[in-house]
């Protein structure tokens, strides 16, 4: 294994150090217990959005605090649900008086100690949870289907709403609806290595992909042969588009989120292939996004997001926004 790190105990530890200080203009990090925050925090009469979950998977959340989107996370050991103190803590951090919403991906983990820090952060509070993930109906953490990539589009939109002054009702709905509205699918070409584990999670030979992995490396729904990225970008569009019931000449998102080890040239490749694959049924794209933005440490591959839009989400989502890994308008 080889990694940039000084020892396996303190890799979260030193890089969120390293994150609160490069972005110290943005956001402020709390210890004892660890939760990340906006720099000017609490916003009084705002309704606080906290996300949270293991790390890894960088930038998701905290690189997703800032003005239009969070208020604050709550980050767990690699691939480790938070525990409830953060959640509390948070909550109370960001309170500013209109309630918190928590913006949880649907792993077992993940919803339990959220549901707890809820139960015991003595403020207005209500949860979201989503669940974009196609590939499976249950995973090895999940009961239903996982959150991944599209939680990104949930937190942009809902913390475009509470910047405008959305009360904590009207944001949880707000999210659910998009929820409801966007899917995703993920293909892995190698695996990833847990610093703690040592060794990759799981093995792919030259000629294989892995195809609708989880973003912690879980099977999909099947290994299967590398393909062309017009065939991958095929596949998992094909099922995307399928379950989202996709109509033609309705506005749609397109999303291409890299895993952490695919080039940002491979990644506009196949944002060409899935936006070929969208025009060849009449499927219009009004707003994209390509990157690593919900990475699965270093694994090579990517997933793509389909968010069914109109003239609102559109227009929140052009707000602006300020966070140290997306920023426009501003």
């Amino acid at each position: 294994m080889k990694k940039f790190m000084n020892a396996v105990d303190r890799i979260l530890a030193e890089s969120l150090d390293g994150f609160a200080a490069a972005h110290g203009d943005i956001v402020a990090l709390h210890r004892n217990p660890v939760f990340l925050t906006r720099a000017k925090s609490p916003v009084k009469g705002k309704t606080a959005l906290i996300s949270g979950g293991g790390s890894g998977h960088e930038p998701l959340h905290a690189g997703f605090i800032g003005r239009g989107m969070l208020d604050g996370v709550c980050p767990g050991q690699v691939f480790t649900a938070p525990t409830p103190d953060q959640m509390a803590a948070a909550a109370k951090a960001v309170d500013g008086g209109a309630g918190v919403l928590f913006i949880v991906k649907n792993y077992s983990g993940d919803v339990m100690n959220f549901e707890m820090g809820a139960e015991i952060a003595g403020v207005d509070n209500a949860s979201l949870v989503i669940n974009d993930d196609v590939a499976v109906e249950n995973s090895t953490y999940t009961t239903g289907r996982r959150g991944v990539a599209g939680t990104v589009i949930v937190e942009r939109i809902v913390g475009a709403a509470a910047e405008d002054g959305a009360d904590l009702a009207a944001c949880k709905a707000l999210g659910e609806r998009v929820n409801a509205a966007t899917r995703s699918m993920g293909v892995a070409l190698t695996s990833c290595t847990v610093p703690a584990a040592g060794k990759p999670t799981f093995e792919l030979s030259d000629h294989e992909m892995e195809m609708g992995v989880g973003i912690h490396g879980e099977p999909g729904r099947r290994r299967v042969a590398l393909g062309t990225a017009d065939e991958i970008a095929a596949t998992m569009l094909q099922a995307i588009a399928d379950d989202l019931a996709a109509k033609p000449g309705q506005p749609h998102l397109l999303m291409v989120n890299g895993f952490g080890g695919t080039p940002l040239m491979e990644l506009y490749l196949m944002y060409d292939s899935a936006r070929r694959w969208c025009a060849g049924r009449n499927l219009a794209i009004a707003r994209s996004l390509v990157g690593n933005y919900t990475t699965s440490l270093e694994m090579a591959g990517c997933s793509i997001t389909l968010s069914r839009l109109d003239d609102p989400l559109i227009g929140l989502w052009d707000r602006p926004i300020h966070t140290a890994a997306l920023r426009w308008g501003c």
